[in-house]
C-alpha cells in the first residue's frame, strides 16, 4: 500500500511492479486482479486550448489524505494492497499527472476500488489546479460533475 505527492513524472511499470509485490506480500498469492488507471493532462478545457496546468498542494496533508483514500480503498472492496500517486507542480500537456492501482482477488473489486480512488481523489485530497496558456493562468473551479462522481460512492454502502 502507497501513497506518494511528487513533482517528478512516473513510471507505470514501477508502480505497478511496487503494487503487485505489495499485494503478493499480504495475500500469499491470492491476487487476481490488479487494475490501473493513468491520468494525462488534456491540452483543452471549456473555454479552448491550454498548454498545461499548474497543481498545488498542502505540504503533509495531501499525503496523509491520499493515504486516507487508499486505506478506505483497501477496507472497502477487500484489496490485497492499492496505490495512489498524485503530481504536482507545473504539468504539460499529455503528460502524466495521476496513477492510481488496485490489487484484489477478483476483477471487479479491482476495478471498482480504481473508479474509487479516482473519484473520490478528486474531491476529497486537497490539490489545487491553475491552467495556463503562455504567461495567463487562471485558477479552475471544482466541477459538479467530480462532486456528483464521489456522491455516488458516500451514497453505496
Amino acid at each position: 500500500m502507497f501513497a506518494l505527492v511528487q513533482a517528478e513524472d512516473f513510471d507505470q511499470g514501477e508502480l505497478y511492479a511496487r503494487l503487485k509485490q505489495s499485494a503478493d506480500e499480504k495475500a500469499c498469492g491470492n491476487t487476481g486482479a490488479i487494475v490501473t488507471f493513468t491520468g494525462l493532462v488534456r491540452d483543452f478545457n471549456n473555454a479552448g486550448d491550454i498548454d498545461g496546468i499548474e497543481l498545488e498542494h498542502y505540504p503533509g496533508m495531501t499525503e496523509k489524505a491520499l493515504m486516507l483514500l487508499v486505506e478506505q480503498a483497501i477496507e472497502r472492496f477487500s484489496l490485497n494492497s492499492a496505490g495512489a500517486l498524485h503530481r504536482v507542480g507545473r504539468i504539460y500537456n499529455n503528460e502524466q499527472i495521476v496513477w492510481v492501482g488496485a490489487a484484489a482477488p477478483h476483477r471487479q473489486a479491482a476495478f471498482d476500488a480504481a473508479s474509487f480512488l479516482m473519484d473520490m481523489l478528486k474531491q476529497s485530497v486537497p490539490l489545487w489546479k491553475k491552467e495556463f496558456k503562455g504567461d495567463q493562468s487562471e485558477w479552475v473551479a471544482a466541477k459538479a460533475s467530480d462532486d456528483k462522481a464521489a456522491l455516488k460512492w458516500m451514497q453505496k454502502t
